[in-house]
């Protein structure tokens, strides 16, 4: 059964609240999630900013019914039922959406607010499309737009590495480990020479002295292609060759289960990076990308109004 929208939680939210007493936001919605009976997989689920999903879509039914007039906030963080809400409650028993709460005078949905009017001109109202979706929460729409883009711009990526010469992506996957901190403070990252690599790509020092290395190889290959156990095998004997007990296989395709489960079972540290995992590592540590936009969510600071 999917979980709760947002707008789902309206309903509930103002049952907890008919008996007219003022309770505090998150009472409110914890009771709401129990009306619904929320399932503990349900109340599991987190959102990328961190927050726990239904904690954030209750408190959104909330802001919107407090838009409607149907709640107030007596004093901060905590709510009271409105002749507004109780009139919500008995017309629509059964679920409240925000295309309900439009009949409401005075309402304005976020979505609708007016655009800031040229001089002497009328505010100029957007209206919602038709086919506007409710199930994700304001705050979900966006993280939702945020992962789009950030999924083109992953098989950007891929393509644009795979269009380079193989020395390219060694020295752009090197160039990713020391952006992950493993080079240390001091460390040093090096690109083996293409003739004499042993199965080696490049080397990054932890330290200073080099006391402390990791030890990569970098497959360049189409994304339909499949790296098999074979190459990792390869990979390991050459960190036996060289001493070593650590490295990182990155490819811009994928591995086969076989070599995720050889790659397991080794006694060196064995790390498998594909292509999907490599261009998420990417964007997330700044390596080929470049910020384009920067947006600033805000909310209430309620100390200042005390």
């Amino acid at each position: 059964m999917p979980a709760p929208t947002w707008d789902q939680y309206m309903i509930p939210s103002l049952r907890v609240l008919a008996d007219g007493d003022v309770r505090r936001g998150r009472d409110v919605v914890a009771a709401a999630a129990d009306h619904l009976r929320l399932s503990e997989a349900d109340r599991a689920v987190v959102i990328p900013s961190g927050q726990e999903q239904w904690v954030n879509r209750g408190n959104w039914a909330l802001s919107y019914l407090a838009r409607a007039g149907a709640v107030e906030r007596p004093s901060r963080g905590r709510y009271q039922i409105t002749d507004v809400g109780r009139g919500l409650l008995t017309t629509y028993p059964d679920g409240l959406t925000e295309k309900d709460l439009r009949s409401v005078p005075g309402y304005e949905s976020p979505r609708s607010a007016p655009k800031p009017a040229a001089s002497g001109a009328a505010p100029i109202s957007i209206a919602p499309a038709a086919d506007e979706s409710t199930a994700l929460d304001p705050d979900e729409q966006i993280e939702d737009g945020i992962s789009r883009i950030h999924a083109d711009v992953a098989d950007q990526l891929l393509t644009r590495i795979q269009a380079q010469e193989p020395e390219f992506f060694e020295k752009a996957v090197l160039d990713l480990l020391m952006a992950m901190g493993y080079g240390g403070a001091e460390g040093s990252a090096t690109r083996t020479q293409l003739s004499r690599d042993g199965g080696i790509d490049g080397i990054i020092d932890q330290d200073a002295l080099g006391l402390s290395r990791i030890y990569v190889q970098a497959k360049r290959y189409a994304k339909e292609n499949t790296v098999g156990r074979p190459a990792i095998q390869e990979f390991v004997g050459a960190l036996a060759g060289n001493a070593a007990n650590q490295g990182v296989f990155l490819t811009t395709s994928r591995f086969s289960a076989d070599a995720e489960k050889y790659a397991d079972q080794v006694q060196a540290r064995v790390v498998l990076v594909d292509g999907a995992k490599l261009a998420r590592l990417m964007i997330r540590y700044g390596v080929g990308v470049q910020v384009r936009r920067t947006v600033h969510i805000v909310d209430v600071d309620e100390d200042f109004f005390e």
